[in-house]
């Protein structure tokens, strides 16, 4: 409802020729005559940026309009992926959004470039407690963009209370919810739903835990429908599955469109995760990254992008504003304060990722590739199955076949 209401004052001011966002003075006191007509590329999340959709206002478009600089927007659905792409070199991307302990990753491989805050002013509105964290100690290469958590969303009329009363990562290996679960396809929150279960660190380097847990991926992968990152709204929202692992910011916005779903953090503890802008090395607009950086950071903007991606919002000006502790509470779900900033989060036992090391990282991805294998190999088997099926008929036929025209020149003989 608050949507479709946002979206009618839209139009309405937007018909009177006002400006929807009332920018900060140190958003627009900018001059950015000169970077007009810049082509600036933005790569991010799917589902995570205010675009327009659903009564939001065009953050994109915003910023083109206040700046004349051009966005071209791509999106990725996982760090890993997005790490492929950027190694590879393919395309020269500006502004990135990556997880904290990736970020960790390309400042160790010198694939960051360091921030002019100058050219920032609007980070005054990011608070201590998002400084200086421990992927970025110095807090020169990054800025946050939103932090949360991962949990367990479940359907209420597919799950038995009972089971979800627990509030375990137990549920997630249930076999009485056998083809009904989904698990994460990327090996690093992956991982974290076993270590998490296991009581294992989530950045341990013992190889005997990365076994441990492969071993128990392993155990659960029979019983799950599959393994999926954004495909995880459409199954979730129209009941194709029953139970999933993921980030509570989507869990939001999966229950606006079914009320019957439900999220817990598991008490065996789960992961806590920034993401933050950066940008990367070698980009050819750095300037005009970091102005759509600031921009970002801006009071109004930061507030509708707020409201809409349902993530935790490192911004002083966004948390203070009573209207988003109104929708928090009012529009969104009756827990979501509480889930995202007050008792309940800070009771949540959590473990931050920290880039691992070279050989930790590699063991855990030959781990991933000996879970994922699995479905390459059953798949070859299906299909080698189905060939020798086909081809048995097709001995049948043939032997039928000869077998009838033999009948015939018999009886022609006869």
């Amino acid at each position: 409802m608050k949507r479709l209401i946002c979206s009618l004052i839209c139009l309405f001011v937007l018909a009177c020729g006002s400006p929807v966002l009332a920018l900060d003075d140190a958003t627009q006191s900018i001059d950015y005559s000169s970077f007009a007509g810049t082509e600036l590329r933005v790569y991010n999340w799917g589902e995570y940026i205010a675009d327009g959709s659903e009564g939001s206002y065009d953050l994109n478009a915003a910023f083109e309009e206040l700046t004349g600089i051009h966005v071209v927007y791509e999106t990725f659905d996982s760090n890993e992926s997005m790490y492929t792409i950027l190694k590879a070199g393919g395309t020269a991307y500006d502004v990135i959004i990556p997880s904290d302990y990736m970020i960790g990753k390309l400042i160790a491989e010198d694939m960051l470039e360091k921030l002019d805050f100058s050219n920032i002013p609007n980070y005054s509105n990011i608070p201590d407690e998002y400084r200086n964290l421990d992927y970025d100690p110095g807090n020169e290469y990054s800025v946050p963009y939103t932090f949360g958590r991962v949990g367990v969303i479940y359907n209420t009329t597919m799950v038995d209370e009972k089971d979800a009363a627990e509030q375990s990562w137990d549920l997630i290996y249930n076999p009485k919810y056998k083809g009904k679960i989904l698990q994460f396809n990327n090996p690093r929150d992956a991982f974290a739903t076993a270590q998490f279960a296991l009581g294992q660190s989530v950045n341990t380097t013992d190889k005997a835990d990365w076994d441990e847990a492969l071993a128990k991926l392993q155990e659960q992968k029979p019983l799950l429908q599959g393994f999926v990152m954004d495909e995880i709204f459409n199954k979730m929202e129209s009941g194709e599955a029953a139970i999933a692992t993921y980030y509570l910011g989507d869990f939001f916005t999966m229950y606006t469109e079914n009320h019957d779903l439900a999220f817990y953090h598991p008490k065996e503890g789960t992961n806590f995760f920034v993401d933050a802008m950066c940008v990367p090395k070698g980009a050819q607009h750095k300037q005009a990254a970091e102005l759509y950086i600031n921009f970002m950071l801006d009071s109004e903007v930061a507030l509708e992008n707020a409201e809409y991606i349902c993530y935790g919002c490192p911004n002083s000006a966004v948390i203070e504003n009573e209207d988003y502790l109104e929708f928090l509470q009012e529009e969104l779900h009756p827990d979501a304060f509480e889930l995202l900033y007050g008792q309940i989060a800070a009771s949540v036992k959590t473990e931050i990722f920290e880039n691992l090391d070279p050989d930790t990282n590699t063991y855990m991805n030959r781990c991933w590739e000996e879970l994922k294998s699995g479905d390459n190999g059953n798949m070859m088997i299906y299909w080698i199955g189905i060939g020798l099926i086909v081809l048995l008929v097709i001995l049948v036929i043939v032997l039928l076949v000869r077998r009838h025209r033999r009948r015939i020149i018999d009886d022609d003989e006869e």
